[in-house]
């Protein structure tokens, strides 16, 4: 008999629910449980109880714990080592002000304290050359005060050690018997840019024992009943085995966003729309992105203050979310978030919250059923939502209704989630005329109607299953690794193509013994890119690879800048490869069924005179007209008054402005 082949199941942990989604005879399943912010792997866990796996798994996991361990800085003791007289490039950062008018605006401290930085007598020289190498001497008196300092892991970034690895391999080398995790700078990102570099290490050394505790656990846990194995989401899109996640959480931080971006792009084109704006608006925050035929990453992201130099899907973040608290300034502005009520203790409506916040605004305008939550499941408490608004209202001295305080906060919070789309397309030169919004996540769907029309977004497409859309990126995403390489070349109008060559063939045999060391099966795809810049510029652009990469270049600087030189020099500046192995794929075909399952009527009449209809009964193709709520297990959607809408061949809902 053949052996059993594992079912995969793809889990989302967000900040109020954790989705899962997986395929089970041919249909796709899919499952909402609570949280457990206290330590993650119960929710999930319990999640599979309920689904009730038998045989061997396969779980891929979208995870918030290292962002959230990052955002509350509860991370590992660290101790950085760096070249001599460079112990403080963390703290000096760059002269950039993140609030220029801001007077009383404090930096960002970084994540080693001054007593934990250390620094070795050694230099290596921009172009490779070992200047001084560490000596003996150097290097017992540096392991010695590292065993004092007794640190939870150690950070390795020396200078230029991305043109040479030679005297951090010799440093690392002598470090390796203290038995504590080490993060190497060019291992992990042998890139320029010290300061960049060597926060991306840091952060990678302060988020590793943590992972690696969490990610463990979670698999010996999930090992108990069956065998099973856990691979986890990166922010660049791609999944990778548990022991790359441990040993590199940094690449993690934006794991469930990264998800989404993923299958939003999916979804997208099922319904044969390749331009997007993703808008995954959860229960703590929005995650937008633009995608212009396949998600895009970027490799200077900024998260929590701090620099992240990996490779990360380029998605922008506000704290806006459906469990985002409402307040009054001391001015008696109402302002939304970026606090949240989280999954405890949760929305008013959810029975223990005593804040207000959008889900419970979105419950009084009577854009949220409260009999058909997670399909009729859970019922939401209107009453006790209005009472206590009501009495909240009161202490704040304030003269409006529950239901005029609700409109309020929703024009709040879509203020804020309105400005992140801008900064995803117009900041960046791209009209979203162009673009179609994929809403989704358990509140995107109430939000986006209103936000297509300030921006002039002419459709709006939610996808099946909006609420567990990122778990379903997470199950259809491919194995990816990065590997890159500065080289800063000078092209004097035509393109070294002999040493990009070789560079590229060196990159390639990185990776080849990586995914075979985890046993990965498949032919490896390997995709070519190359940061390019005008000689003289501090920011580069990453373009395919290709022997008209110099005209593409200067056509592109047009297109994003408005200005492009003719004759100005044009230089090289990193090299990247991005090998990737492909999941199983999705049928196409394939609808997403929900567990369990609804069972109501297509449409009825709301008091508030809002059609609402069920998902699960519209017909493929038959329009429909707002105002109007559809509802179904993962989340709602609100149509405003006068807009069409209907379930495509894909089973997505269009809704056209």
């Amino acid at each position: 008999m053949p052996p059993r082949q594992p079912i995969r199941i793809a889990v989302d942990t967000g900040g109020t629910f954790t989705d899962c989604v997986w395929v089970e005879r041919g249909r796709l399943k899919l499952l909402k449980v609570f949280s457990t912010p206290a330590d993650p792997s119960q929710a999930i866990l319990n999640a599979l109880k309920q689904i009730g796996v038998r045989g061997p798994l396969v779980l891929l996991h979208g995870t918030t714990v290292g962002t959230n361990t990052l955002l509350q800085r509860q991370g590992a003791k660290v101790a950085l080592v760096t070249t001599a007289g460079f112990e403080d490039v963390i703290e000096i950062g760059r002269q950039a002000r993140p609030k220029l008018y801001d007077l009383f605006f404090d930096r960002v401290s970084p994540l080693v304290p001054s007593d934990l930085r250390f620094g070795i007598e050694e230099r290596t020289a921009g172009d490779g050359e070992v200047l001084q190498p560490p000596s003996h001497t150097d290097l017992n008196l540096l392991t010695e005060k590292l065993r004092r300092a007794r640190p939870e892991s150690i950070a390795v970034s020396l200078l230029f050690s991305f043109a040479n690895p030679k005297n951090e391999s010799t440093v690392t080398a002598a470090l390796t018997p203290l038995g504590v995790p080490l993060s190497i700078s060019h291992r992990i990102l042998p890139e320029f840019r010290e300061y960049e570099r060597a926060n991306t290490v840091v952060i990678n050394a302060y988020l590793q024992p943590v992972m690696q505790r969490y990610l463990e656990n979670l698999e010996r846990q999930a090992q108990s009943n069956q065998p099973a194995k856990v691979f986890v989401m990166q922010s660049s899109g791609g999944i990778a085995a548990l022991c790359s996640a441990a040993a590199e959480p940094v690449r993690t931080i934006l794991s469930g966003p990264a998800g989404g971006v993923v299958g939003a792009a999916a979804m997208a084109r099922r319904s044969g729309f390749s331009r997007i704006i993703s808008f995954d608006m959860g229960g703590t925050s929005t995650d937008v992105a633009l995608v212009d035929g396949d998600p895009t990453t970027g490799n200077q992201s900024e998260i929590a203050g701090l620099p992240v130099g990996v490779s990360m899907l380029d998605i922008h973040t506000v704290g806006a979310g459906g469990g985002s608290l409402a307040r009054f300034d001391a001015a008696g502005a109402l302002r939304v978030g970026p606090e949240s009520a989280g999954a405890d203790p949760g929305p008013i409506c959810y029975g223990c919250g005593t804040q207000p916040t959008v889900t419970d605004a979105n419950l009084l305008l009577g854009r949220l059923r409260s009999d058909r939550f997670l399909g009729g499941n859970f019922t939401l408490d209107l009453d006790r939502t209005r009472a206590i608004v009501s009495q909240w209202l009161k202490q704040q001295g304030s003269k409006l209704n529950a239901k005029q305080f609700a409109a309020g906060v929703v024009r709040v919070v879509n203020a804020a989630m309105e400005k992140a789309i801008r900064v995803v397309s117009i900041e960046r030169g791209h009209d979203p005329r162009d673009y179609t919004l994929v809403a989704f996540g358990g509140a995107g769907g109430l939000h986006a109607c209103e936000l297509a029309q300030t921006l002039r977004i002419p459709r709006v497409l939610v996808p099946a299953s909006p609420g567990a859309l990122s778990a379903f990126g997470i199950l259809s995403s491919d194995v990816v690794k990065d590997y890159s390489r500065t080289v800063l070349w000078r092209a004097t109008g035509k393109l070294p193509l002999q040493e990009l060559e070789s560079e590229f063939a060196a990159l390639r045999r990185q990776a080849e013994p990586q995914f075979s060391a985890e046993s990965w099966k498949g032919k490896i795809h390997f995709h070519r890119s190359v940061d390019v810049r005008y000689r003289g510029q501090g920011f580069e652009l990453n373009l395919p690879y290709s022997r008209n990469l110099l005209p593409q270049f200067r056509t592109e600087h047009q297109r994003r800048y408005g200005y492009s030189y003719a004759d100005r020099e044009v230089e090289l500046v990193t090299l990247r490869v991005r090998a990737t192995v492909k999941s199983p794929k999705i049928a196409p075909s394939s609808r997403m069924e929900n567990s369990p399952e609804i069972n109501a009527s297509a449409r009825f009449a709301s008091k508030s005179g809002i059609s609402v209809f069920d998902r699960s009964q519209l017909r493929l193709g038959r329009k429909y007209r707002g105002p109007a709520v559809v509802t179904e297990y993962s989340a709602t959607t609100y149509i405003p008054r006068g807009l069409g809408f209907q379930l495509d061949r894909s089973s997505n809902l269009l809704i056209a402005l």
